[in-house]
């Protein structure tokens, strides 16, 4: 997946530490940044495909991301059985 999207995002002029945050007020602060970012839902999905497991991208804690991949697994999985069956 190509990266040029990055140079376009709200935190390209901000420094990577503040999107790896150690605690819930830094996943905050970070998510302020990306809420009306222009490249924020390539962003996500970037992280999603890429299964990346740290910081935040996108707006969404790695929890949340988590979450999204489980969904996106279950999704998958009832059109699979409902195409078949």
């Amino acid at each position: 997946m190509e990266t040029t999207w990055m140079a376009r995002g709200n935190c390209a002029d901000k420094p990577p530490s503040l999107f790896f945050p150690s605690d819930g007020v830094g996943v905050d602060v970070a998510r302020k940044v990306c809420a009306d970012c222009p490249v924020k839902a390539v962003c996500l999905e970037y992280a999603l495909s890429n299964r990346i497991d740290h910081g935040v991208w996108g707006g969404t804690s790695e929890r949340e991301r988590r979450r999204l991949l489980r969904a996106r697994s279950t999704a998958v999985s009832v059109t699979e059985r409902v195409s078949v069956g």
